[in-house]
């Protein structure tokens, strides 16, 4: 995904001072000028010292997952000083343990990883931190917060619950409002945060009552199949939340071949062939809610300021925080020109 200002909101790369100033004036004292700060250094754009990150990720099978290694790839070439060793990835914990070792063994200074199952790679990321390695955590998050140093990822929560205030406030003057879910996996911890979230923001409308709700697997045939059993089912529906923007290419096929558009539709994750429906306006898609693949590009910005010795530019503390949350916005046709660059493939 091409470099945001959301990003920029996160970390501006632009060398921000860190110091407050703090002015101490009586009635009979003259006027004193105290600067408080902190001399540590704020990573910026400039080159500093050499950096090798190692990245291991999934294997890229899904269009989130291809636009995090790209979004890392592509930050990292943003920067003369910094080395990217970057695995293949993969799908199986016991290959992508092995890759992380080799990242271990080749001494890298920092880690970034994005598990295919956190518990599973625990025991590596706290292997990694022993070697006196640094982690950056990406996104599915490891057991125990001695396995890294840093955690940066989405907002699962925050999704489905940024998704029920939006459809909440599209029906908020509808009586007996109805709502399906079409949600992803349904033993992953983030598809049960995103419905819950959803479930979440619905209380706030006693007018609105979730009527169905299916499980898909993220693909788009699951999708398409999936959200024809729900059509078969519901013959009336107000709205439509759709957990994942690759199945939601699936749930559009079969919304169109039934012939239904009483509803409207909201995606989630920000895959650009969505933003260009809902920019085109011309489907029952109407916003979807973020869930940015750009946190591997903050990912390796938070790894090369480890790496350096180094903080964020615009925040006063001398390291990097342990942990970041990135927003869940919703997109929508209002707002669509801002985000479209985020979209992924």
């Amino acid at each position: 995904m091409p470099e945001t200002s959301r990003r920029g909101l996160l970390f501006g790369t632009a060398a921000v001072s860190a110091g407050a100033f703090l002015t101490a004036c009586t009635s009979n004292e003259p006027k004193e000028k105290a600067t408080a700060q902190s001399n540590q250094p704020a990573a910026d754009d400039k080159p500093g010292t050499p950096v090798t990150i190692g990245f291991a990720g999934p294997q890229a099978d899904h269009g989130w997952l291809n636009a995090i290694n790209v979004n890392a790839k592509s930050r990292a070439e943003k920067y003369s000083e910094v080395t990217l060793e970057i695995t293949e990835g993969s799908n199986d914990t016991a290959a992508q343990i092995g890759q992380v070792k080799t990242l271990i063994n080749k001494k890298v200074d920092v880690l970034v990883v994005l598990p295919a199952d956190g518990k599973a790679l625990t025991q590596v990321g706290l292997e990694a931190m022993k070697a006196g390695i640094p982690v950056v955590n990406l996104d599915r998050i490891f057991a125990s917060p001695q396995a890294y140093r840093c955690w940066v990822g989405g907002d699962n929560y925050g999704m489905g619950l940024n998704a029920g205030h939006y459809i909440g406030e599209q029906l908020k003057d509808k009586p007996n409002a109805k709502v399906v879910e079409l949600a992803g996996i349904d033993n992953l911890e983030l598809t049960k945060q995103r419905s819950q979230g959803f479930a979440d923001a619905l209380k706030n409308y006693s007018n609105i009552k979730l009527v169905a709700r299916q499980a898909a697997d993220f693909t788009v045939e699951s999708g398409q199949a999936k959200m024809a059993q729900l059509l078969q089912a519901q013959k009336q529906f107000d709205a439509l939340w759709n957990h994942d923007d690759d199945q939601g290419v699936g749930a559009l096929r079969a919304i169109q071949q039934a012939g239904r558009d009483e509803f409207i539709m909201v995606g989630g994750a920000g895959a650009k062939s969505a933003m260009d429906a809902i920019k085109a306006d011309n489907s029952v898609l109407k916003a979807t809610v973020l869930y940015p693949p750009t946190m591997a590009a903050s990912a390796i910005d938070l790894a090369r300021a480890l790496g350096q010795g180094k903080g964020i530019s615009g925040l006063s503390e001398m390291e990097i925080p342990t942990s970041l949350t990135l927003y869940s916005a919703v997109v929508t046709k209002e707002n669509i020109d801002q985000y479209l660059p985020t979209g992924f493939s």
